[in-house]
């Protein structure tokens, strides 16, 4: 019997390599495959294939049919929230669009959600995001990007759920994909604008103050300044 363990890795090796398969178009809207062919591809037993492939019409990427197969679904259908779909159209679909896209849905969240943290945010949560930003300050100088990148995500975190929005606080994965990407495709610089880490210490403060008016600025230009640095780190598209 195989070990667990392989059994997964094998499970998430084929889940990715179809995910970005679907989303960079080798395998088009419209194809149809089977667990067969997927089998053979990847090298892996029906019974993995047929894992991966439950997994992906779970996010409405594929759409199995008895007697046709497996039908890979138009992009409008995904679920485009998952942090899966969201990793994979990073790492190989349209990086450009997919990014403008997030950091537009980040300004329709993210500021509302900080004007909510200081009306809700409790003693420890504010703790939480000061010691944060202390924390991106520390990596933000030694030029420590992974490090840096934990404690922006640790604050973005709290302060979704100090917004006290249930909503909110389930966008985290969304935000956390989006941090993570920006860090992993070298689109950070080797030492992070300080100006982003003032913002960051701006919200805190605001918060801590219940300020509303003031976090919800101070978020706006988080995102605006987040936008603008990824706009200077990518390629420009063909026209």
């Amino acid at each position: 019997m195989t070990p667990e363990p392989i059994v997964s890795e094998l499970h998430s090796n084929v889940l990715t390599a179809l995910g970005e398969g679907i989303v960079s178009g080798r395998y088009q809207s419209g194809q149809v495959l089977t667990l067969d062919g997927v089998s053979a591809e990847h090298s892996v037993s029906r019974s993995v294939a047929r894992e991966a492939i439950r997994v992906l019409e779970s996010m409405r990427m594929v759409a199995p049919r008895r007697r046709v197969g497996i039908t890979i679904q138009p992009s409008v259908k995904w679920n485009v929230f998952d942090p899966r779909v969201i990793r994979w159209r990073l790492d190989a679909g349209d990086r450009t669009v997919q990014l403008a896209s997030l950091s537009e849905l980040r300004r329709g969240f993210e500021p509302a959600a900080a004007a909510l943290a200081a009306r809700r945010a409790d003693p420890h949560q504010c703790r939480i995001m000061a010691a944060a930003v202390s924390d991106m300050v520390v990596h933000g100088r030694s030029g420590d990007l992974d490090s840096y990148l934990l404690a922006d995500k640790f604050f973005h975190r709290t302060l979704l759920e100090a917004s006290g929005n249930e909503m909110f606080r389930a966008l985290n994965d969304v935000v956390a994909e989006v941090l993570a990407g920006r860090t992993h495709h070298g689109m950070m610089p080797a030492r992070p604008n300080p100006t982003a880490i003032e913002l960051h210490d701006e919200v805190a403060r605001a918060i801590r103050l219940r300020d509303e008016a003031a976090a919800e600025c101070a978020m706006r230009a988080i995102i605006d300044e987040s936008a603008a640095a990824l706009a200077e780190a990518l390629p420009p598209r063909p026209t």
